[in-house]
């Protein structure tokens, strides 16, 4: 139960790390324009990049995928910045109808890129484990449970500035993702400038 409690913390506090607020930034970008009246739609897509993420992991950890840290950590940024771009330029378009199966694949991908720019800390984390599998369900229940969290208080935050404060959602949605673009393009300098 030990071991479970530590690779569960580990997901989770992976998530809130604001050191590496990539996550945060993430899953604030990919669920701005929800609210609880689609949760189970904001669901599914961060379960989909949990699970994205929980690939990447196993490839990585496996030594299936090897992968030039350096471009990972590129890549992370330009996800966030793709995300909460897209954002604002469908946000309060009336005609606009998201394609369900490629919004999915897009997230799952980028779950894929996310998990890979945390393979090399979680191969040294479990090096020394004989099943590296279980380790790696664990972690991947801290993430899960971490961005349950986040998605119910970005909702939350929606529904009282929405419904309490009377923001339009098209403005909610234009303010967080402009936000999210305006914190994410430093990283983006600094990453892929730096090789």
């Amino acid at each position: 139960m030990d071991q479970f409690w530590f690779y569960f913390k580990l997901g989770f506090d992976h998530v809130f790390d604001l050191n590496a607020y990539d996550h945060l930034l993430f899953f604030i970008a990919l669920i701005v324009p929800y609210t609880f009246a689609n949760w189970k739609r904001a669901f599914w897509l961060v379960t989909l990049f949990a699970i994205g993420h929980t690939i990447s992991l196993i490839l990585a950890t496996y030594g299936v995928v090897h992968i030039n840290s350096s471009l990972v950590e590129c890549l992370i940024p330009i996800t966030i910045f793709i995300t909460a771009l897209f954002h604002v330029f469908t946000a309060g378009r009336k005609n606009y109808k998201e394609s369900y199966g490629l919004h999915f694949f897009v997230t799952l991908f980028f779950g894929m890129i996310h998990g890979l720019g945390f393979s090399s800390y979680f191969r040294q984390v479990v090096a020394s484990s004989s099943n590296k599998l279980i380790p790696l369900l664990e972690f991947a229940l801290g993430i899960e449970a971490a961005q349950l969290i986040v998605v119910f208080l970005v909702l939350l935050a929606a529904f009282i500035l929405q419904t309490i404060f009377r923001f339009n959602k098209r403005d909610w949605i234009l303010v967080v993702a402009s936000i999210v673009i305006g914190v994410v393009i430093p990283l983006l300098l600094e990453t892929c400038l730096r090789g």
